[in-house]
């Protein structure tokens, strides 16, 4: 369940509500009883990664998501005149089994 920010408009009373994502929004300000609390907009249900499954060295950094990018496609380029190469040679066609007399 998500953590809510509300603010009361009345008293400028700031609190944090835990509640369900159906649940109805809150009105009555817990303060001053006037219906002037709002909902305010922030992170709402995000999804934070926590516990001992999850690393830092899980998520690359820019400069290796380049540097990897920039290996990929010098590879891609070299490898192309070994394709050409590779097309042009034939499979071996697979012979026919002799049926046994039996």
């Amino acid at each position: 369940m998500p953590t809510y920010d509300y603010e009361c408009d009345a008293c400028g009373h700031t609190m944090e509500l835990f509640q369900g994502i159906n649940d109805p929004v809150e009105k009555k300000c817990p303060e001053c009883k006037k219906k002037k609390l709002k909902r305010l907009f922030g992170a709402g249900a995000a999804i934070v990664f926590k516990g001992s499954g999850f690393y830092q060295t899980d998520y690359r950094s820019e400069g290796y998501k380049k540097a990897a990018k920039a290996d990929k496609s010098s590879t891609s380029s070299s490898s192309k005149g070994d394709s050409k190469a590779s097309k042009s040679e034939s499979k071996p066609s697979k012979a026919a089994k002799p049926k046994s007399d039996s």
